[in-house]
């Protein structure tokens, strides 16, 4: 994935609704129009595949 590549939400994290528009504010920025709030998504990264867990020797 590239770093410009923009991950689209499909519905809004506070009313669940999808009336959604990327923001102006910048990369990641999004405003719901339903609910009329602003928030901002931020991938940090991937979780390891749950088989190559191993646990600490104690």
């Amino acid at each position: 994935m590239s770093e410009h590549a923009r991950a689209v939400p499909f519905h809004c994290p506070y009313c669940g609704d999808e009336n959604l528009r990327p923001s102006e504010e910048g990369h990641g920025s999004w405003e719901c129009h339903s609910c009329l709030r602003a928030f901002s998504l931020k991938m940090l990264g991937l979780l390891p595949h749950p088989s190559s867990h191993q646990e600490a020797p104690r």
